[in-house]
């Protein structure tokens, strides 16, 4: 899909319309027992949203998610109803231009407190606390791994969702008794499954997705995908030419507005600054990078 505006959204209201929530990057409204869900230009990093939008980050993270919400249709059920205005209730029709590309239509979910985290390389905070214990939320992993090495499997690595501050990883045990034994298995089994069956396809365009996160509810007893699913917001996407175990790797996703904000030695306490204009330009030909060479498609 095509940009029809290079105006940045940073906030939605409107006027006939009752809000369910706002989130980091979401606006999401009720929609005649279903739930609006709108992603804005906003952009968080270190669980702070920045001052500064990043152009069409919206449209990459709706139409990736769809994308993907296609794909795995075989593998699970999701939230995902349509992305076509003229399906949303009329109270939002007049709203088109706002909506358009950046919205989607969704069942309303019983949500599970829990990301459901999966990785397949040693990266982020998972580095972070392999270099400390040799371990990932309990799962003890081979020595002298390096920053970014591939790991031998795949590995489940949860945590808590905080509504503000940062979200925790935890052992498996911990999500066992935080939501039950069965359906923790359940979260496990199904978020390594999806991981696979993308990272698998994402080779085949020259991306390695590193880690990635999925939520995922109860709509009618059934369980689904919901939320966002393998953008660059909630996903590690490198480049497979580029890799290079042994650091960082140059990356797709919103790791280079970490990196700048780690320069300007910001102390991760509010206000959160805000982004040099080409920080911001720099990041939105990622997300739109990243979109075109896993879809194949014109954002």
């Amino acid at each position: 899909m095509k940009s029809t505006t290079s105006s940045i959204v940073l906030d939605t209201n409107f006027a006939d319309a009752e809000r369910y929530a706002r989130g980091k990057v979401r606006d999401v409204y009720r929609a005649d027992g279903k739930l609006l869900i709108v992603a804005t230009d906003r952009i968080s990093a270190f669980d702070y949203i920045l001052a500064t939008g990043i152009p069409d980050k919206g449209r990459v993270l709706t139409q990736l998610s769809i994308f993907w919400f296609d794909f795995l249709r075989d593998l699970t059920p999701t939230h995902f109803l349509s992305a076509r205005v003229e399906d949303y209730p009329a109270a939002f029709h007049r709203y088109r231009d706002r909506l358009e590309g950046r919205s989607m239509l969704v069942k309303k979910a019983e949500m599970v407190p829990i990301e459901c985290v999966a990785r397949g390389y040693v990266s982020g905070s998972g580095w972070k606390e392999y270099k400390q214990s040799g371990s990932v939320c309990g799962i003890k992993l081979p020595a002298g791994l390096r920053e970014s090495d591939k790991l031998p499997e795949p590995i489940f690595t949860p945590s808590t969702k905080a509504e503000t501050g940062h979200d925790e990883n935890i052992p498996f045990e911990r999500t066992a008794s935080l939501v039950g034994a069965e359906l923790a298995a359940r979260l496990r089994d199904l978020t390594l499954a999806i991981y696979k069956r993308a990272a698998q396809y994402a080779e085949t365009k020259g991306i390695i997705i590193a880690d990635t996160k999925f939520e995922f509810g109860f709509v009618e007893g059934q369980l689904v995908l919901g939320d966002e699913v393998l953008t660059p917001d909630s996903s590690r996407f490198w480049p497979a030419e580029t890799y290079k175990p042994g650091g960082p790797q140059f990356s797709y996703d919103k790791q280079y507005v970490r990196d700048y904000l780690e320069s300007i030695h910001w102390n991760k306490q509010p206000p959160a600054p805000a982004l040099p204009p080409e920080v911001a330009a720099r990041t939105s030909e990622k997300y739109r990078q990243a979109y075109g060479v896993l879809t194949g498609r014109e954002l």
